[in-house]
């Protein structure tokens, strides 16, 4: 008997008012897809859209689900690249960016609580009138929620001295696939030794264990200076040996990217925009080591001197034009947006970005360089760059995205996309790494690398997601497959 999506609507508007519940086509069809490649024509339209302003309206609403066992599926800012977010069979989409205030700032404790749906960016804003502010810092912190960049486990800018989001997050409330509310972790204190560590069970977990409404975070006093820096290097080994002796060396380091040569010519784009011609880097560079410094402004001077006379021992050469330095800070990690000066000019107006995101053991990062290139060339894809992400607070651990342009138009050209993802993440995961390492296993990596990664604890990790979710009805088709796109073994 096919479900009475209709009769579903009235039910919950009854409860939550009709201004939230919304079921015509033109309303649903903005939630159809995400920044996940697919067909640029492809369409998965949720059957209604319902828009909370609070954590009693999403329990309501979830339980009108349960009692009908119609999918549910939450979102945020809608910019994920794994399709997470993507209404696969239909069902009911909540929408938590009504969910946007800020609830409480202990200034005294440094935490704030906020609902889910408030964006990193808008949160920063309000931070900042106080001298604070939240350092995980994604690029697409203008849309990116608090909920969603916790239930993805995505990157930040600044992971080497603050570690990714679960280092930030205090307490959750969660609205299990019952609709029942639940608060995880604790409320002002990071630390405790009592219990399990449920809330980090829900980093990460992608909405398929329920909906984050609200969380308690750790923020920190808005550093007093930054400065920003770029070292040349002839091998990847000779970047990561710098960063190895900076962090032995105990310098107060904020953030570090290891880039390609072509994803560098990507990050400033700003610079041939201006200056009509490329950036330049001496012609043997194959790694270029991006760095940042924060705090008072000797700690930050000191850093920075003591960091290059590091990198120069190594061979490094350093980059010092400074529009070059500005170019790539503006368009990646500036805290402030400034239109025309990203750098998705380039990656968008025809070829779309697409990237397969593995983690890779360090030692690794040559041959993984080469490997992307054999791979990607092999699938007949553009290289846009490799760049590596480090991660973990004041350790080499990294998340690394393997880029190519991707032609949204040409189906073949997406299946060979999706191929060389495939070819990667086996890659990654034949190294000890991992499949993936900040895009989460959304429909793209479903019920296959995911599978194959925690093949161990499969047994476990389904019965988690039945104690959370007993009739699977929240966020189906992410994690556990089939898989839309990637095959393995077939």
């Amino acid at each position: 008997m096919a479900t009475n999506y209709g009769s579903i609507a009235k039910e919950i508007a009854d409860i939550i008012g009709a201004d939230k519940v919304f079921t015509e086509v033109h309303e649903r069809i903005a939630y159809s897809r995400d920044w996940s490649v697919r067909p640029f024509n492809e369409l998965s339209l949720p059957d209604i859209v319902v828009r909370p302003t609070s954590t009693e309206e999403v329990a309501a609403t979830v339980r009108i689900a349960y009692k009908h066992g119609v999918p549910v599926i939450p979102c945020g800012g809608l910019t994920g690249m794994a399709g997470g977010a993507v209404p696969t069979f239909g069902g009911i989409m909540i929408d938590t960016r009504g969910m946007n205030k800020i609830l409480e700032l202990d200034t005294d404790n440094l935490t704030v609580t906020v609902q889910a749906g408030i964006t990193i960016f808008k949160l920063n804003s309000e931070l900042e009138k106080y001298g604070l502010w939240f350092p995980h810092d994604p690029e697409s912190k203008q849309a990116a929620t608090v909920g969603a960049s916790i239930a993805t486990r995505n990157d930040s800018t600044f992971g080497i001295k603050y570690g990714k989001i679960e280092q930030a997050v205090i307490g959750l409330i969660l609205v299990d696939g019952t609709g029942e509310v639940v608060r995880l972790g604790q409320r002002k204190t990071l630390i405790s030794s009592s219990g399990y560590r449920l809330h980090w069970l829900l980093v990460g977990s992608e909405g398929t264990l329920g909906i984050i409404t609200e969380a308690t975070l750790r923020i920190f006093p808005k550093p007093k200076d930054r400065c920003v820096d770029m070292i040349a290097f002839k091998t990847f080994a000779d970047a990561v040996k710098a960063v190895n002796r900076i962090i032995q060396a105990g310098l107060s380091i904020e953030s570090v990217n290891i880039m390609c040569s072509s994803r560098f010519q990507y990050y400033t784009h700003a610079y041939k925009v201006k200056y009509g011609k490329e950036a330049k880097v001496p012609p043997e560079t194959k790694a270029i080591l991006c760095v940042t410094f924060n705090g008072d402004d000797e700690v930050v001077n000191f850093s920075r001197n003591y960091t290059l006379k590091i990198c120069k021992e190594i061979g490094g050469k350093v980059i010092e034009e400074g529009e070059i330095v500005n170019a790539w800070w503006t368009s990646k990690h500036t805290l402030n947006f400034e239109p025309g000066k990203q750098k998705w000019p380039d990656s968008q107006r025809v070829e779309r970005f697409g990237a397969a995101d593995a983690s890779i053991p360090m030692g690794k990062l040559d041959e993984a360089y080469e490997k992307f290139k054999e791979v990607a060339l092999k699938n007949g894809l553009k290289i846009l760059g490799m760049n590596v992400y480090v991660q973990a607070p004041y350790s080499l651990h990294t998340s690394v995205s393997f880029a190519v342009y991707v032609n949204d138009k040409d189906l073949d050209n997406i299946k060979r996309f999706y191929n060389y993802v495939k070819e990667i993440g086996l890659y990654a995961l034949s190294i000890g790494g991992s499949s993936t390492s900040y895009q989460g296993d959304g429909e793209k990596y479903a019920g296959t690398l995911c599978e194959i990664e925690h093949k161990d604890s499969l047994k476990l990790i389904s019965s988690v997601k039945s104690i959370f979710d007993p009739k699977h009805i929240m966020n189906p088709g992410k994690k556990f497959g089939p898989s839309k796109w990637i095959k393995v073994g077939g």
